[in-house]
């Protein structure tokens, strides 16, 4: 069990890293080649499509994986699966045309809107591969095709450095690489033998999915309410502040979706343990829980202190001087990730307990929180400041809620929870005022080569079985 949550997990993180190392060169790129107008509406066109997309998945895959280790009808599982998202991509390209041309009257943003949306019924059809590799344990064969077509951006954004070409000409060839990808997903993306002709023919009438839809609410509620955190900020931004701070809030957010792939990933490869421990033995799962926790916290912290030492440094050098003020407004953002890999830890242990309608009231309350204190701050003092506040105070609320949760199951203890946030805040207190006194370049590194030698003196006696057996 363990080997393949190494294994699977590595694929997942290689991969992500390596597509978003390379996405993220293209967003530079972008930012770069076009005046400001120009990226702003190509970034407003961007989140709209990503928010609609987050929807139209359905959330099922969490779903479908408890659902294909359960059941020995795995083909036909697999096809309405396949059928479902179909169906429910060409339905949402259709409401991000809709919200599209509601929001916005800049005939730019609609345009590059219709072209982005295509890429929601492509992206449907692929999440369900890379659904049936993670339940397999196959995450290198999503690796291979997806890099594919990174590798295929990256060669594209050299082109549009050199020449100067229009940005809808950029966004159709970006359709067409994402359709390849498809098309080579439907050859080699997966161990299951898949005929797109078998997916036509099989029937699946509309109450069959009314029928799915419902019993699985919980997870289409779940899903499409993580990405709305952050698309809905850039919508608030985009409306209510001076139209060039999308551009901040997105290369903050860009930059944090990067730092989140590594506990997003091992996630999606520690679910199908929480599940298997959960059914064989809890006590061992709650275990397990518990050793991972702490690896998470971990590297929340690590990922903060990192973009409060070098932020300043890294932002104006990657994407131009224009950017040097969107390093405080990174920070701020990157305060979530402190407590965001543990509230995704425990949100996949509730919903492997067959919790997730409680996940889902904690992801609406949290939710209701972030809009609230977003508007409100908003009306108040008219700052992006305000928005990344309103993500982590919903966010830390949403935390809390788990815990309490996970403590009147008997799976964590009042004071370990009390202990966790009260060490957490001492340290970001600690690092806090011994960078405002020091150069924070040069004590990141002290701090963290300091951790790093009292945790493996800590394991040591780990360390040494692991060198022995090896």
């Amino acid at each position: 069990m363990k080997g393949k949550l190494i294994g699977n997990s590595l694929w997942a993180i290689v991969s992500s890293v390596f597509q978003n190392i390379i996405y993220s060169l293209f967003f530079i790129v972008i930012a770069r080649s076009y005046n400001t107008t120009e990226f702003s509406s190509y970034i407003i066109a961007n989140t709209l499509y990503g928010l609609v997309m987050s929807f139209s998945s359905l959330g099922l895959s969490q779903w479908f994986i408890r659902e294909i280790k359960q059941t020995s009808f795995r083909s036909e599982l697999i096809i309405r699966f396949f059928k479902i998202q179909i169906i429910a991509g060409v339905f949402f390209y259709l409401i991000n045309i809709l919200l599209c041309f509601f929001l916005y009257e800049s005939e730019l943003v609609r345009n590059l809107s219709l072209l982005l949306g295509i890429n929601i019924l492509f992206d449907n059809i692929i999440y369900v591969f890379k659904t049936i590799n993670i339940s397999q344990y196959h995450q290198k064969r999503s690796f291979v095709l997806t890099s594919i077509e990174a590798i295929l951006k990256l060669l594209f954004a050299f082109i549009i450095v050199y020449i100067n070409i229009n940005l809808i000409f950029v966004v159709l060839l970006l359709i067409i690489l994402r359709f390849a990808t498809l098309f080579l997903f439907f050859h080699y993306g997966s161990t299951e033998i898949i005929h797109f002709k078998n997916i036509i023919t099989e029937r699946l009438n509309l109450r069959e999915i009314g029928q799915l839809f419902y019993k699985n609410i919980y997870f289409v509620i779940i899903g499409s309410l993580s990405v709305i955190y952050w698309s809905f900020g850039s919508l608030l931004v985009s409306k209510l502040l001076h139209f060039d701070r999308v551009a901040d809030y997105e290369i903050s957010f860009k930059l944090f979706s990067m730092a989140e792939i590594i506990p997003v990933m091992v996630s999606a490869s520690v679910f199908p343990i929480l599940v298997d421990k959960g059914k064989e033995n809890p006590a061992e799962r709650n275990a397990f829980f518990r050793k991972i926790f702490f690896a998470y916290a971990l590297y929340g912290f690590f990922v903060f202190t990192f973009i409060y030492s070098y932020a300043g440094f890294l932002i104006p050098a990657v994407f131009g001087e224009k950017y040097i003020h969107t390093a405080s407004f990174c920070i701020e953002m990157f305060l979530t990730i402190v407590i965001f890999p543990t509230a995704l830890l425990q949100a996949n242990l509730l919903v492997s307990m067959h919790m997730e309608k409680i996940d889902m009231w904690l992801n609406l309350l949290s939710l209701f929180l972030n809009i609230s204190i977003a508007l409100l701050g908003l009306y108040l003092v008219k700052n992006l400041s305000v928005i990344n506040y309103a993500i982590f105070l919903s966010f830390l609320c949403f935390h809390v809620s788990q815990d309490v949760i996970l403590i009147r199951e008997g799976i964590t203890k009042l004071s370990s929870s009390l202990k966790f946030y009260t060490f957490l805040g001492l340290l970001l207190a600690m690092f806090h005022f011994i960078s405002s006194k020091l150069s924070s370049h040069y004590f990141f590194l002290i701090f963290w080569l300091t951790t790093a030698i009292v945790i493996l003196f800590y394991y040591r006696d780990d360390v040494k079985k692991k060198v022995l057996t090896t």
